[in-house]
């Protein structure tokens, strides 16, 4: 895979949760329990915390980088989130968080959808993403396999 990017350092491992839509973490997530709460978002009650998160960018409102950070903070908060798309908000979320409270969330740029998909239907998915070379993003069996 080529073309990585990343855009907040750190490393995780984690079970894979793929996004249908992009979401906003300004409303429609809930920093306290980790949970997907914007009622009309297809994962609506589905938990992000601990989980590499996959969706192809952030949605809506600059706050959402204060909710990213305060999960981070808690605790609640994907353990690394990989995108298609670079996504300014939700890298300050982390940054600040890294910055403030010394806890990582990693967030890296695919790029390509295909190895993104590719990515998210494994098992398990481990992040090592250095400020100052690409991020290594691999996987375990496929799910259900």
């Amino acid at each position: 895979m080529t073309g990585m990017r990343t855009q907040v350092a750190g490393s995780a491992s984690g079970e894979p949760l793929l996004l249908d839509e992009p979401l906003s973490f300004w409303g429609g997530f809930d920093s306290a329990t980790g949970a997907v709460i914007d009622r009309f978002h297809p994962q609506h009650g589905a938990c992000l915390s601990g989980r590499i998160l996959f969706m192809e960018r952030g949605r809506g409102s600059s706050s959402g980088a204060s909710v990213l950070a305060e999960a981070i903070r808690l605790g609640t908060a994907p353990a690394a989130i990989c995108l298609v798309h670079d996504d300014a908000i939700i890298a300050t979320g982390a940054l600040v968080a890294m910055m403030l409270y010394g806890k990582q969330c990693p967030v890296v740029v695919i790029g390509d959808r295909g190895d993104w998909l590719a990515l998210a239907g494994s098992a398990r998915v481990t992040v090592k993403a250095e400020s100052a070379a690409a991020p290594s993003v691999t996987a375990a069996a496929a799910a259900g396999i």
